[in-house]
């Protein structure tokens, strides 16, 4: 099986959790927002309802581009949106975003191994390096 392959069935799993737990996008703000207090800080005004519909539709901007390779308006525009000239998000909180995620990942996919995880880092550091170098671009 493919990373991408691998990446797609776990992400199909994650978006099934057992009864009673919260959504994967719930459970991966819970462990970022507890993270850091740099990213608590950055949060604190949010609406966390708004900000996991923002991410899921943002999710499939990260996808496209690993599958493609070009960048579409949305990625583009959440880029602009992180850098230093707007809300600041400095490159190393992708870096711990991208590990709270495959924590999140490694707890709510119960086929979850290396492969998985590397499957996970592959297809979204493509759009991961992309906002990192928007920071001072943009």
């Amino acid at each position: 099986m493919s990373f991408e392959e691998l990446f797609d069935a776990s992400y199909e799993r994650v978006l099934h959790p057992p009864p009673g737990a919260p959504d994967f996008f719930e459970a991966f703000y819970r462990r970022f927002l507890m993270s850091s207090p740099e990213v608590r800080i950055l949060f604190r005004n949010t609406d966390m309802a708004v900000q996991r519909s923002m991410l899921k539709k943002s999710f499939f901007s990260l996808i496209a581009f690993y599958a493609s390779g070009s960048v579409d308006d949305v990625l583009h525009r959440i880029a602009c949106l992180h850098s230093a000239r707007y809300l600041n998000v400095k490159p190393h909180l992708y870096d711990l975003w991208l590990d709270c995620l495959t924590d999140t990942v490694r707890a709510y996919d119960w086929e979850f191994s290396d492969d998985i995880e590397l499957a996970w880092r592959l297809v979204l550091n493509p759009g991961i390096t992309y906002m990192k170098f928007g920071y001072d671009h943009f």
